[in-house]
């Protein structure tokens, strides 16, 4: 709110004939609201970091991106800048929003959109990120303010609404829009909402846009959690196979209890945030494998991966629509030429790489060596070596022994290690026994 309409706001309660107490409220929230925009609005030089106008490379204690970078010069990110050019909505800043908001912008991520209705509490103060100043704070203007704190370079724009109301969702949808293309302005959408309705409605929107989200979630026990992909016609959305609370129709609100709150665990949080921007950093940079499902039981220690394929009888049109675009447009020849070039540029890549030393040239001559002349890449016990007839492989350096894998045991080997049968007793066994031991004793 600016100057002039706080003003007007406050002319308004007087004519109206509010008492000093209400004034005094007004007045309170007013200057909370300013402190909060000139914290998000103030120049960088004060700030504790200085904007950067490039990512430096350089290997200096005051470059923030030298240990980023670092992922480009070991060959796992070819291009680690793009990242500035990435945009990400979260929807949901809570227990893991917040945190996967403040890792992706300590990746240097471009812009943050923020989404959330909700204030933060001192019950919040049992989780990441947020802090007791923070109370009273709407959450994603205590978000990012904090972000802007962490690194200026990032844009955070902050959303104080429901994207359950159809207000709410129309303003979410065109916050998304970007109006020049007419297409979405984010490359992904994380959902880190606590309620399935919130989920849908974020489902909709992206299915509507053709816009790749993650969803992500942690028990009501605070000790398992998931995070999942949602690529609009190739992968199952929300609706495809949905929770029974969702398929039934029943409205959730009705099963919520009077003084019973969900668990929170920081360390639950933390790893679904991990997982999450994890997943989101791949899928934006291009590298590694992605899983579709991935879950997390921290009573088991616990990590399930799948893929969850589309339903051809999906309740929601827009998601069978999305599934027929995606159909043809992976039997079309641009699909096709496309992922030659890929496949082609990734042998390209690969050759380079193997062609380099595996260690750049250092002052004190260092260099690792393989004795099977693979160059350090063979792992023992995979299908290179699994049928080899070696089953036992010389254990490595510093081992005294190595039992052999089970799997690649055959008749021979088995007798080999067996232990021979005798008729000895239990009292034949210990005179051996004491034999052996005066012997060590002389």
């Amino acid at each position: 709110m600016g100057v002039s309409e706080a003003l007007d706001a406050l002319a308004a309660m007087v004519d109206a004939g509010a008492d000093a107490a209400t004034l005094k409220t007004a007045i309170e929230a007013i200057r909370e609201n300013d402190l909060r925009e000139a914290s998000v609005n103030a120049p960088a030089s004060s700030r504790a970091r200085i904007r950067a106008e490039e990512m430096s490379s350089e290997v200096v204690g005051s470059n923030p991106y030298s240990r980023l970078m670092a992922l480009q010069r070991m060959g796992i990110v070819h291009e680690y800048k793009k990242i500035r050019d990435k945009a990400v909505a979260v929807v949901g800043v809570g227990g893991v929003g917040s945190v996967a908001a403040e890792m992706l912008a300590r990746c240097g991520v471009g812009r943050l959109q923020l989404y959330d209705f909700d204030t933060v509490e001192l019950a919040n103060m049992n989780r990441l990120f947020f802090r007791p100043e923070h109370a009273g704070m709407t959450k994603t203007d205590a978000a990012a303010s904090t972000l802007y704190d962490i690194n200026p370079d990032v844009q955070c724009q902050s959303y104080h609404l429901d994207v359950t109301t159809m207000t709410g969702f129309e303003t979410f949808r065109e916050s998304l829009i970007d109006p020049n293309t007419g297409r979405s302005r984010v490359d992904l959408v994380l959902a880190c909402v606590d309620n399935y309705e919130a989920r849908m409605s974020v489902n909709q929107c992206c299915l509507e846009m053709d816009q790749v989200w993650m969803e992500s979630g942690v028990s009501e026990d605070a000790v398992s959690g998931h995070v999942q992909t949602m690529k609009p016609g190739a992968t199952a959305c929300f609706a495809c196979n949905p929770p029974l609370i969702v398929a039934s129709g029943i409205d959730e609100k009705t099963l919520r209890r009077d003084g019973v709150c969900a668990a929170s665990l920081p360390t639950t949080m933390g790893i679904v945030s991990g997982m999450l921007v994890q997943a989101s950093l791949k899928h934006m940079l291009s590298f590694g494998e992605s899983t579709r499902y991935l879950g997390y039981s921290a009573l088991k220690d616990f990590f399930p991966a799948m893929d969850v394929l589309p339903n051809p009888e999906c309740d929601n049109a827009a998601c069978r629509r999305a599934q027929e675009r995606h159909r043809a447009w992976v039997t079309s020849p641009e699909y096709i030429a496309k992922k030659a070039a890929e496949a082609e540029a990734a042998r390209v890549r690969d050759e380079a790489e193997a062609a380099k030393s595996l260690h750049d040239a250092n002052e004190w001559s260092i260099s690792v060596e393989n004795s099977d002349g693979d160059g350090g890449n063979t792992q023992r016990g995979t299908k290179e070596t699994k049928d080899t007839t070696n089953v036992m492989s010389p254990p490595a350096e510093g081992i005294e022994f190595a039992m052999p894998r089970r799997d690649v045991l055959d008749d021979a080997t088995v007798d080999r290690y067996r232990v021979a049968d005798t008729d000895a007793g239990v009292d034949d066994l210990m005179a051996q026994l004491k034999n052996l031991q005066s012997g060590d004793a002389r």
